[in-house]
């Protein structure tokens, strides 16, 4: 908790009790509150919301900003993060209800004139600590769908070619980063964590499946008629393509591949 003299209080449950969390006086709003969630294992035998007062020059900041500067106040608070640009996709979290990137989600869009913006980890994977969770399941499904190219022609001399035309078909497939947001926001994967795989994991699937280069599409369509709850479990609910930082639409991937287990099976 930060606190100034002359301030105020304001006042906030944690699952605990009551807390107080001191806000500044003047007429001015020179600063705001930022809810995280916090949990030790070793420690805390519940989860709990732990309120800061952040100093208003972070109102235009990253999110990822603000957590560095709590950070240096609060040395136990723990999240992942990396690159810092949107890039490496560590530092997914749930973001005032929405999951996002903490480096990429300015303070001031969360905010939108009000005083406070709440912090909880990725939605429905295990926690960790405080907002790092356990990705164990989505790398799983990652690893499943064999995102690599499959191709057992001989080599050629130099590379294996691709037009223009054939590598546009790729665009808005292979810039995924793998930050989990659609995953963790998808409730059908709720639900199921162990069977479906997941949005990100069937997009990676139709990148290779539209790759002219690859030669595995039986290989990959029979791994979905093997357990068909790793396809069909979506809903159409569409929380991934709201959710997804890189503006990614993973349900129209999955419809894709849905077209290709109908068309081979007509």
């Amino acid at each position: 908790m930060l606190s100034r003299p002359g301030s105020g209080v304001l006042l906030f449950s944690n699952g605990h009790g009551r807390f107080s969390v001191t806000i500044a006086d003047s007429g001015t709003m020179s600063s705001f509150i930022c809810e995280i969630y916090r949990y030790n294992p070793e420690t805390d035998r519940k989860p709990w919301l732990k309120a800061y007062e952040v100093p208003d020059k972070y109102r235009y900041s990253m999110v990822l900003d603000v957590l560095e500067y709590l950070k240096s106040e609060d040395t136990s608070l723990t999240f992942r993060r990396s690159c810092r640009e949107g890039v490496c996709g560590s530092d997914g979290m749930n973001l005032n209800g929405r999951n996002g990137l903490a480096c990429t989600t300015r303070c001031n869009d969360l905010l939108r004139g009000k005083r406070k913006i709440t912090i909880r980890p990725l939605t429905g994977m295990p926690v960790i600590r405080d907002l790092v969770v356990d990705m164990s399941k989505f790398y799983e499904h990652y690893k499943s769908v064999k995102p690599w190219l499959i191709n057992d022609e001989p080599e050629p001399a130099i590379e294996r070619r691709q037009s223009p035309e054939d590598r546009e078909k790729l665009d808005g497939l292979y810039e995924c980063i793998l930050c989990a947001c659609c995953t963790s926001g998808c409730p059908s994967w709720w639900w199921n964590p162990d069977r479906f795989a997941g949005p990100a994991a069937l997009l990676w699937s139709t990148r290779f499946l539209e790759d002219s280069r690859d030669r595995g599409e039986r290989e990959r369509l029979d791994f979905y008629d093997e357990d068909p709850h790793r396809l069909y479990r979506c809903r159409d609910i569409q929380n991934c393509a709201v959710v997804c930082p890189k503006n990614l639409n993973p349900m129209e991937a999955i419809s894709d591949i849905r077209r290709r287990m109908l068309k081979r099976s007509t």
